[in-house]
């Protein structure tokens, strides 16, 4: 590995920059905070950056007492991880630090917080503080719209089967009957059905006027959820038309982002967004500070129901908002009030919903969906997703060598490439999905065309290197050469070509995360034009009108979430990667309803199923929840 080395750096925050932890910018924000205030204790100083480059990769704070063992630099090389590094004595650490001008005070406040050895910037500081206060706020302040016996004819009428749909019936009452609400689970257990069931009991409960807004973090998100809601509409008549209705945004458009801005947002504190329910999907990738954003944007007697999968990857930036409110090991035990609540609403609980915990408003608000629909409950992918989950490593190594239908592991080295029956399999798992695309695309069939297209996808932990993205799509394009036909075009686009959106563009309602195929208008060869699905009838777009796109044929993991295909390809991380998590795996298999067929060694499948990502936050604990495992921390996010 090559390390870029600040050229002004010297002493720790050198040592630690030529050993691959910290990069350039980390030790330039370190320095320049030490001007302002005078420090020069090069101790303080590495804390500062180790501090900044936690933060950039996803944590909110950082330990001193163990950052020894939780810091690695960030290398696919198993060397690199063994380099000696001249940490500060873990005794005198935090002493330094709180002695600091840094945390002690400056002109404009200090830039750091120090409680015991554990260290945020500032900002991340005070947004954990408002987000916990928000949350714990409102979730006890129970609304008492709602008769719970009323509620109970609704949810008679929507789940008139016992058994099947008991998991959602009691979402759908909590939720209800909740200021803020948490409807957790995992891919294909029927969050967006949930979410339209809501929906339908809150308009009969609270009336047609009753203002609803649906968001996510993203536009593919949004756009998704959309879809969902409206399809759900044929399940539900009487409410067609109030879910044909309603539309999504990404959660900055609903906020009123405002580039440059004092204020980034229209609506704040001073000015709370005009609905009476906001319903956030994939909450997962929601960071910590635009959680706080949304909680200050919301009236005092607004709804909040955040929708998502707690074990999948998290957002970008940092925090784990969803991770921290769902407790991976119990769900809270029912105060009384609001278990006579929702037994009038339910008729009664089952015995094993709520574990015997010690109650709090917030954590009894929240529900995890445990029935499976997207692929076979107790088929082997939805047996290799609970062990995941689980963290049983040596069994999921097992079921993968035992070779269950629908899921072939080959084993490969991480030192060695991919060749032989592996490369061989991957390349027949690419050309059979993408050669069946580009004849309908050659044919102007865009429907058929988005269906091959979506039946099939190669993921990747990384972006680069031997089992990241581009190498592997260079791959593809020598593969599907002789079936292209893109030299006869100036541009390179061919019919067939699968796109990939890199930019929201409101004007073509196409957004980050897209995905969509090149087609030959009215089966012409060079009158091309670009499909995409935006449900229903698929879209057409002249070339000309796309905006940023990529040709795509593998994405990351990170992009995929939300996603669903019948089958992927996975290029596992080494298991040297930083990549290499519990949450990478799970992720990237959950994605398939059908089959999944994986690349990589053992090493790293141990690896991944044994390292939850290690988010550092202080938010599970202002909750009132365990603080989670800790583990060492050499988990990044590469999107």
């Amino acid at each position: 590995m090559t390390a870029l080395i600040p050229v002004r750096a010297d002493g720790l925050l050198a040592s630690f920059a030529e050993a691959g932890v910290l990069a350039p910018a980390d030790v330039h924000v370190a320095q320049r905070l030490g001007a302002l205030v005078g420090e020069t204790d090069e101790r303080v100083l590495l804390a500062t950056a180790l501090t900044v480059r936690g933060t950039r990769q996803g944590s909110v704070v950082l330990d001193l007492a163990d950052a020894a063992e939780a810091v690695a630099p960030d290398s696919d090389d198993a060397a690199d991880l063994d380099v000696e590094l001249p940490w500060p004595a873990a005794a005198d650490w935090p002493a330094a630090c709180a002695a600091s001008p840094l945390v002690t005070g400056s002109a404009g406040g200090p830039p750091l917080h120090l409680v015991g050895s554990r260290l945020w910037l500032d900002r991340y500081w005070q947004q954990e503080v408002q987000v916990a206060e928000d949350l714990l706020r409102r979730s006890a302040d129970r609304p008492h719209d709602i008769d719970p016996s009323a509620l109970r004819g609704d949810l008679d009428a929507l789940f008139p089967a016992s058994g099947t749909g008991d998991d959602q019936r009691l979402a759908v009452a909590v939720a209800a009957l909740s200021r803020v609400a948490v409807i957790a689970g995992g891919p294909g257990t029927g969050k967006t059905t949930t979410v339209a069931q809501l929906i339908a009991v809150l308009r009969r409960r609270l009336g047609p006027s009753l203002r609803i807004a649906l968001a996510a973090p993203t536009g593919k998100a949004a756009a998704r959820l959309e879809e969902a809601v409206h399809a759900a509409a044929a399940r539900l008549p009487a409410d067609a038309d109030t879910l044909r209705a309603l539309s999504a945004s990404t959660v900055h458009r609903l906020l009123g982002w405002r580039p440059g801005a004092a204020s980034r947002f229209r609506h704040d504190r001073d000015n709370h967004l005009p609905y009476d329910v906001v319903i956030v999907d994939e909450s997962s990738m929601v960071s910590l500070t635009l959680m706080a954003r949304l909680l200050e944007a919301l009236g005092p007697a607004t709804r909040l129901v955040l929708v998502g999968d707690p074990d999948q990857l998290a957002s970008v930036e940092a925090g784990a908002v969803l991770g921290d409110l769902v407790d991976p090991y119990d769900e809270a035990a029912l105060t009384a009030g609001f278990r006579a609540a929702l037994a009038a609403a339910t008729d009664g609980l089952p015995d094993d919903t709520r574990p015997d915990a010690p109650a709090a408003p917030l954590r009894e608000s929240v529900v995890r969906l445990r029935t499976v629909h997207r692929f076979d409950a107790g088929g082997p992918i939805a047996q290799l997703a609970a062990l995941v989950r689980a963290g049983a490593a040596d069994d999921a190594l097992a079921l993968l060598r035992s070779g269950p239908p629908g899921v072939v592991f080959h084993e490969v080295a991480d030192d060695e490439p991919v060749t032989g029956p592996a490369l061989a399999a991957v390349q027949v798992a690419v050309t059979g999905h993408e050669r069946a695309a580009i004849a309908a695309a050659r044919a102007g069939d865009a429907e058929r065309a988005l269906d091959a297209l979506e039946r099939h996808r190669v993921l990747c932990a990384h972006r680069a290197g031997p089992r990241g993205v581009r190498h592997w799509s260079e791959l593809a394009d020598r593969w599907l050469a002789p079936d292209l036909d893109a030299a006869a075009r100036g541009d390179g686009h061919y019919a067939g070509q699968p796109l990939l959106v890199t930019e929201n563009d409101y004007e073509t309602g196409l957004y980050n995360g897209d995905t969509g195929i090149v087609i030959a208008r009215g089966g012409a060869g060079d009158d091309l034009a670009a499909a995409f699905r935006r449900g229903g009838a698929p879209v057409v777009l002249p070339l000309v009108r796309l905006g940023e796109v990529r040709p795509l044929h593998v994405m990351t993991v990170h992009r995929a979430q939300g996603s669903q295909f019948d089958d992927v390809t996975v290029l596992l991380p080494f298991a040297a990667s930083p990549l290499a998590t519990r949450q990478t795996f799970y992720t990237a298999v959950t994605r398939a309803a059908r089959g999944v067929l994986l690349v990589g060694s053992a090493e790293s499948v141990l690896t991944c199923v044994r390292r939850p990502i290690a988010r550092a936050t202080g938010l599970r604990e202002r909750l009132g929840t365990p603080p989670a495992p800790t583990t060492t921390g050499r988990a990044t996010l590469d999107g």
